[in-house]
């Protein structure tokens, strides 16, 4: 007997989204984010600084979720009230990574040789030490606080963002409407604004997006060693650093943040993946 071929009717009407589940996925938790960023309330309306000694230690049940932490405190609510922080501190120190590394990329591509190779060198020594040693070193010399956390994240960042953004410009600054542009008059300072910055960032910002799951895990990990937000603030990280010393008899305290932090960075660097995906689909 001849086996029936599948009808192309049939697989045109599947759903798009089981096509690439894992993408849509993806998006869907990242939505969820930004509500628990936006409007925690919405999602968990108690106060997660309410403690109550007399339910501390409760593990997950049907009126506490995700269990009760050393005070009595919801974890769940403290969970979704700590996405803001923890998300808006990797968020800050992407930003000022970018920022500071476009400026010096750009800088650097378009200075004379010398002092390329002098910037350039100087970034090199930073590539050296791993961010999350640089970070360290930087709060060593600023103190801590969710302020210098950022700072430190951000800074660790730099030289990545810095190579990229230089050997960007490195390419466009002798690209034909470049030279065009400066042909018909226009001056370099303008250019530099209207054509050379915006096409040395566009693809840098596809990998700043993969980066900022990077970021939230530096930050996540100086608060867990106790340089970011101080208890009993609800950061994903300051909340593992507290969660340590009850391992033994309330091993949840710890599996929830650590879970929303690979959860999330997950998510984010999926989506980051797909956009070069596309981005490098759409090159000639």
């Amino acid at each position: 007997m001849n086996a029936i071929a599948p009808s192309p009717l049939v697989l045109s009407t599947r759903p798009r989204w089981l096509s690439r589940p894992g993408l849509y996925l993806a998006w869907a938790t990242l939505a969820l984010l930004l509500l628990a960023v936006a409007a925690p309330g919405w999602l968990s309306p108690a106060d997660p600084l309410a403690a109550d000694a007399r339910l501390a230690y409760l593990p997950p049940n049907t009126t506490h979720w995700l269990g009760t932490d050393e005070n009595g405190r919801d974890v769940l609510t403290r969970l979704v009230h700590g996405a803001r922080p923890s998300l808006l501190i990797g968020l800050a120190a992407t930003l000022l990574g970018l920022g500071l590394g476009t400026l010096l990329g750009v800088l650097s591509g378009l200075a004379p040789a010398w002092l390329d190779n002098l910037l350039m060198r100087a970034v090199d020594v930073l590539l050296a030490f791993p961010d999350l040693l640089l970070a360290l070193v930087i709060i060593t010399l600023f103190g801590q606080g969710t302020s210098n956390l950022i700072l430190a994240v951000g800074i660790a960042s730099v030289p990545r963002y810095a190579r990229l953004v230089r050997a960007q410009t490195l390419t466009i600054r002798h690209a034909g409407f470049v030279e065009a542009a400066l042909t018909l008059g226009r001056r370099p300072l303008a250019v530099v604004f209207e054509h050379v910055l915006p096409n040395a960032v566009q693809p840098v910002l596809i990998l700043a997006c993969i980066g900022l799951g990077g970021a939230i895990t530096a930050a996540a990990a100086l608060s867990f060693l106790g340089f970011g937000a101080p208890p009993p603030a609800p950061e994903w990280g300051a909340m593992m650093a507290v969660a340590r010393n009850f391992m033994a008899n309330a091993p949840w305290l710890m599996a929830w943040p650590a879970l929303a932090i690979t959860i999330t960075v997950i998510a984010i660097t999926a989506i980051g993946r797909d956009w070069l995906r596309r981005s490098e689909g759409r090159q000639p």
